[in-house]
This record gives C-alpha cells, structure tokens and sequence, in this order.
C-alpha cells in the first residue's frame, strides 16, 4: 500500500553548503537520506515531498555545520499481508515467477500461480498448466494477494510473497475468462 507519512527530523547542513540555497540544500540532503532508502516500519521510500524547515539553525562545539528542524512527508510503498494487487511479471524461473508491485520484486512460488500443475519451459520462458494449458509469461498482468511480507530485517534481504491461488486472482486474461463462464452459467 503506498502511504504518505509526515516526519520530523533534524537536517545537518555542511560549511560547505552554505553559500547554496537553503530549500535546495534541505531538499537535497533529505533525499539522500531517504530516497531509496527501505525501513522495516516505513517500507520502501519513495520520495520526499512538501518539506518545511527552521531556517534559523543551531550550532554545536567543534562542529561546523548548522542543524536545522524539518518536517516533511514521505511517499513509501509497505505492502501488508492479505492486500490485492495487480503487478507485471517481469522475470520466469523454474521455480516460479517475479511480479513487480510497487518498487519491489515479489515471489509467486510455481506452486501458487494456478489450481494447475504449472511447468516451467525454459526455452520460451513460460509457465504453463498441464490441464489448463494456460501460459504465463513475461509482460503479463496479475493479480496477486500478499502472503509473507519481511522488509528491513537484516541481511536475509526484502521478501514479499504472493498467491494467485484464489478465486479471481492470477493473469488479468484468466480472470476475464472465468468471470465470462461463470456469467454463462448464471
């Protein structure tokens, strides 16, 4: 779910930003900090938005830097358990897909593509269901529910899983589909 969240925070603006605009500095400061930056309370953030700063500084001993108050929001993306998304596949393994939400690069496990054996075809880099015969690739569009979210826990890395084992999930065309049948039955 992306989330716009308002922080505080003190900027320390270097002697040798001084002559610079203050605005440019601030915003200049805050998005290294912050941009691209992945938290395990906030996610992943985005961008810093509508900054707003002290220009009157304090001074510390033996350090030459201004500290500044600066209150500001964040755009951040924090994908929560049981959230439905649509995402591309943007790369097919063998042991399953990757679907890109937002900024991050989630699993959809071979297992939870379809009610279907899906097998992988490594010359065209497909998955495709042995009864279905439904194909997934790259490029598709999907539609996934978030099963196991771990972001900003160590060195094990960002992992988000998903599904696509439920009804009205998977390949926007697989649903299309199964909306069609179903309204033919009604």
């Amino acid at each position: 779910m992306f989330k716009l969240i308002m922080v505080e925070d003190t900027v320390r603006i270097p002697p040798s930003m001084f002559g610079k605009p203050f605005e440019n500095v601030v915003r200049e400061l805050l998005a290294a900090k912050y941009e691209g930056t992945v938290h395990e309370d906030l996610g992943y953030v985005i961008i810093v938005l509508n900054y707003k700063f002290n220009p009157v500084g304090k001074l510390m001993p033996g350090d030459g830097g201004s500290y500044h108050q600066v209150t500001f929001e964040l755009l951040t993306f924090m994908p929560e358990l049981q959230e439905v998304l649509e995402g591309e596949v943007v790369e097919i393994e063998d042991f399953g897909a990757f679907v890109r939400i937002g900024p991050v690069d989630s699993l959809l496990h071979v297992s939870q593509v379809a009610d279907d054996y899906m097998s992988f075809d490594g010359s065209q880099g497909t998955l495709s269901g042995r009864e279905t015969n439904r194909v997934l690739r790259k490029g598709d569009i999907v539609r996934v529910r978030v099963v196991a979210v771990s972001i900003g826990k160590g060195a094990m890395g960002d992992k988000v899983g998903v599904t696509a084992r439920q009804p009205f999930l998977g390949k926007i065309e697989w649903i299309e589909e199964d909306l069609k049948k179903a309204a033919s039955k009604a």
